[in-house]
């Protein structure tokens, strides 16, 4: 993008996009999409199953028609398509939790200037917090990693390994479906105690308890166990600082056996750090929420790995939905 690119219209619809985010944000909280789900309702109905305003109500079931999440017909209201499968809990494609999630973040994101002037956290980290706000974190987590998964799996081969470990990886979505296609393939996911309930269901569900262990700890002040011929880390590196990152590089290598593979999947910069956007943000996102993560460059990635003793490594050709990638290495 350049000068040109921008106009005063793009630049009041930047300052002012948080009010559209902030109308879905409503919408989930209030539960509206699935309220509807498949009816046609007008919006004193949809008022009375919220127990709430019929001014309020009716302004943000036209501010969501607006925005083309609903459709609006004689005064009556129904979910657009994507709103049905996005939108209405038990939707196979739901992402409610994390947009749920986005919604905690806002107050913290309006204090970003502190943030900045201090080089200090404006928030506590999700898993701290309340029970509403942790299950939002897990379950959007989840929710992300659910769309991503299957994709992931198909894409990192792991023909003929046997041995998984998924670190800091919460409910175990992508050791999942890394079991789910190579039925060879046995896993641990190895998250801090207080995940271990809401893993052990997810994984139960799946019907995969017999193959995915969960491990409770903390992978930054503990020594691993277990020998492994893969180990994955999907976004955990950008919540934590240089030095840790480095530290939790190595131990993972030294559970990972001779000519195991290791992989990196984040949010990762272009190595002059200045895009792209996504990832971009996301570093400030973790500047307001902990003492020293950041996103990481492909090339600080690589570099860290290798110190690691970890070689061949490649970036795969994979651009997730918020620009996440790949990079794999093998253990000389």
């Amino acid at each position: 993008m350049n000068d040109q690119d921008w106009n005063i219209g793009r630049l009041m619809g930047t300052s002012g996009s948080y009010w559209q985010a902030c109308t879905l944000h409503a919408g989930v909280k209030l539960d509206i999409f699935t309220q509807i789900g498949d009816e046609d309702l007008d919006a004193q109905t949809v008022a009375e199953r919220l127990q709430g305003d019929l001014r309020g109500v009716e302004m943000l079931l036209n501010a969501l028609t607006a925005m083309q999440l609903l459709n609006k017909s004689e005064g009556r209201f129904r979910n657009s398509e994507f709103a049905r499968k996005v939108l209405v809990k038990d939707a196979p494609q739901y992402m409610g939790y994390m947009i749920k999630h986005h919604h905690y973040l806002v107050e913290s994101w309006a204090h970003l200037d502190q943030a900045v002037q201090t080089g200090r956290p404006v928030r506590k980290r999700s898993v701290q917090a309340d029970d509403d706000r942790r299950e939002s974190f897990l379950m959007g987590m989840f929710n992300n990693a659910m769309g991503t998964a299957p994709q992931v799996a198909k894409i990192v081969d792991l023909t003929g390994r046997r041995n998984l470990l998924d670190l800091g990886g919460g409910p175990g979505t992508y050791a999942i479906h890394f079991c789910k296609i190579n039925k060879q393939l046995q896993a641990v996911v190895y998250d801090l105690p207080t995940t271990r309930p809401f893993a052990e269901k997810v994984i139960s569900n799946f019907g995969l308890s017999d193959r995915i262990a969960f491990k409770g700890g903390d992978f930054l002040a503990e020594e691993l166990q277990g020998s492994f011929d893969v180990v994955w880390l999907s976004h955990i590196l950008h919540a934590e600082a240089p030095a840790d990152c480095h530290r939790m590089i190595r131990k993972a290598a030294a559970a990972l056996e001779p000519g195991g593979l290791m992989v990196i999947h984040d949010f990762i910069l272009e190595n002059t750090m200045d895009g792209p956007t996504f990832p971009a943000l996301f570093a400030l996102n973790m500047l307001i929420g902990t003492p020293a993560g950041q996103s990481y460059s492909e090339d600080q990635i690589m570099d860290m790995l290798a110190q690691a003793g970890i070689d061949q490594t490649t970036r795969l050709p994979f651009r997730g939905p918020t620009e996440s990638g790949i990079i794999t290495g093998i253990k000389s």
